[in-house]
């Protein structure tokens, strides 16, 4: 009696928890789905926008990322661009580059899209990472997670009902009841698969579709698999890409009979991917000797123009990168005269520009083109990365604060901010920039100590009022924020 009782309580409770209801709540009533879209009934676009920035926070944690503004500036244009022919209901979209080599891309439920600094090194054309981010935004735009969890909260309770039975079969004949558990998980594990699986065909055939309209060959996704098979066929453990997107021969062959469906479509290289992947080349190298050899073949062996001035580029980066200055310069010249207004090119420049001591060059090219294009990204962080050699710490601070007015939730930018407020002995403003590091982070209790170090410096100052009320009401914000991550 005792066991049947315990087996109704806890019956009771897991039908409760399949609907996510704290028992407490069970009879209160939820809000409706909107008409003809039940993945609205169990997550809404606003609690998915909210869940993946907790998301997002943590992996900022947990992850070391990588903050060069020319790489990050492209992947957030080129993805919005890609996302004006996709399905997205919500453009609200946030991205972050995860630093390693491996090759690996992720979606999750908000809009972010994450990848690694392999993929620019495994994509060999903007077809290829085009095609990855295609499918990526199809798990977004198509809502695979929220269906996940209308799926498992639909497969739930029969599940628990057969496993719980299960236990009550157990207590009668052990042998028999620990089999029929193993039985229960097994169809549960397999449903989850099938599900996954069919998830991962629908944004196969979603980011086909997006990637022709938005300009690119569908062939460039079976291609992109093809290689990554052949290169893992002899391999000890197969990137992490393949492991959370299990690439097949019948995936490939699904993949290229959708892409044939299209009409054929040849595609020009794209100059800026070029660029991108050669700076990724380059930071990935751990001897950089390695790198001038690399590229002077690969310029020796260039078979088109915009492959020319794509190696041409990484030669000059590599020049840097072995402190040949005035090679790069070299390099760089005739790249800029061609093109005076690319924003890598003249990014380049004044990096080695500053990188070489030349600062005063630096700063006067980056000026000018900081009044054609106020307030862009990669012409800012080189400014400061100027300003900082030439240890003009109050002016760095001043352009760095102004910049994260219009990029307040760049958690690499608030670190730095809080880096440079200490160059120029602001302890204050040095709390204050960390507590907003942390808070992107997640880190609610440093966030909350910070402030708190801020407030007592501040409390000493006289007529100061009106930032110890701002304070206060950051610390209100930031109890307010961690109470709403841990609901």
């Amino acid at each position: 009696m005792p066991l049947i009782r315990q087996f109704n309580h806890l019956f009771a409770t897991a039908a409760l928890l399949v609907v996510g209801i704290p028992a407490t709540e069970a009879q209160a009533q939820t809000p409706l789905p909107t008409l003809g879209d039940r993945i609205s009934g169990v997550f809404s676009l606003d609690q998915e926008y909210k869940m993946g920035r907790e998301f997002l926070r943590a992996i900022r944690r947990s992850a070391p990322t990588l903050s060069d503004p020319l790489l990050n500036d492209y992947l957030v244009n080129f993805t919005h661009n890609l996302a004006l022919h996709s399905d997205l209901q919500d453009y609200r979209l946030a991205f972050i580059i995860i630093d390693s080599p491996e090759l690996n891309a992720f979606a999750a439920p908000g809009g972010i899209i994450g990848v690694n600094g392999g993929l620019f090194l495994n994509a060999q054309s903007e077809g290829e990472f085009a095609s990855v981010m295609a499918h990526e935004l199809a798990h977004v735009s198509q809502r695979h997670f929220a269906r996940s969890v209308e799926d498992a909260q639909r497969r739930r309770i029969p599940e628990l009902a057969t496993l719980l039975a299960s236990i009550v079969v157990m207590a009668g004949d052990p042998s028999a009841g620990q089999a029929a558990v193993m039985a229960a998980q097994g169809r549960a594990l397999e449903n989850r698969l099938r599900f996954s699986r069919e998830n991962e065909a629908e944004a196969d055939r979603v980011g086909i579709r997006n990637l022709f309209n938005a300009g690119y060959d569908p062939q460039d996704m079976p291609k992109l698999f093809e290689r990554l098979i052949e290169l893992n066929r002899f391999g000890r453990r197969p990137p992490e890409f393949l492991l959370s997107h299990p690439v097949t021969e019948s995936r490939i062959a699904d993949s290229r009979n959708r892409a044939e469906r299209y009409p054929p479509r040849s595609t020009s290289a794209s100059l800026e991917y070029l660029l991108m992947r050669a700076r990724v080349q380059i930071y990935y190298e751990k001897d950089k000797k390695n790198t001038i050899p690399l590229f002077e073949k690969q310029l020796t062996n260039s078979q088109s123009d915009i492959h020319r001035k794509a190696n041409s580029y990484g030669l000059a980066l590599a020049y840097m990168a072995n402190e040949q200055y005035n090679r790069a310069h070299e390099l760089l010249r005739p790249l800029l005269t061609e093109d005076p207004n690319r924003i890598s090119y003249i990014t380049t420049q004044a990096e080695v520009y500053t990188e070489s001591g030349e600062t005063a060059f630096s700063r006067s090219l980056l000026a000018r083109q900081l009044d054609i294009n106020p307030g862009n990204h990669p012409l800012t962080m080189a400014m400061v990365d100027a300003l900082i050699k030439d240890r003009d710490y109050a002016g760095a601070v001043a352009l760095l604060e102004r910049h994260a007015a219009s990029r307040p939730e760049d958690h690499d930018l608030w670190y730095l901010i809080a880096e440079t407020q200490g160059m120029a002995n602001d302890i204050s403003k040095v709390h204050q920039a960390r507590a907003e590091y942390f808070i992107l982070v997640g880190d609610f209790v440093s966030a909350r100590e910070q402030i708190d170090y801020a407030l007592r410096i501040e409390s000493e100052k006289e007529q100061n009022l009106p930032l110890i009320s701002k304070l206060r009401q950051r610390l209100r914000d930031v109890n307010e924020m961690e109470r709403a991550a841990r609901s």
